[in-house]
């Protein structure tokens, strides 16, 4: 699973939520670390699709009428397939950074003051 990948999983467990709003958590959630682009967000949303970690939801009729652009906002909900292999990842993840060996290289990356 890509870094996009897990990031807009974990992004999508917090409720629905369409592509643009979505760069922005995902920026947040990271402090900056993965920053995507409309073209690498898309990708991945059609890639999650496809291996139902996500679905696509209908818009709100009430959003619709209220802002004509609402048509045109596709909202994303991750999928219970998506949660699991979400958080199968984040097990990896934790394992490896609370290692023994990546709290000693962070350790001595760490600017000296």
């Amino acid at each position: 699973m890509t870094p996009a990948m897990l990031t807009l999983l974990v992004a999508l467990s917090d409720g629905e939520q369409h592509g643009y709003a979505l760069i922005d958590h995902v920026e947040a959630l990271t402090a900056g670390g993965v920053s995507l682009g409309p073209g690498t967000l898309y990708r991945t949303l059609q890639r999650l699709r496809v291996e139902e970690l996500i679905v696509e939801v209908d818009a709100d009729p009430a959003a619709e009428r209220a802002d004509r652009r609402a048509e045109r906002r596709r909202r994303y909900a991750i999928t219970e397939a998506g949660k699991a292999a979400a958080a199968k990842e984040l097990r990896h993840l934790h394992a490896l950074v609370t290692s023994e060996q990546a709290v000693r290289l962070l350790d001595e990356a760490r600017p000296k003051e």
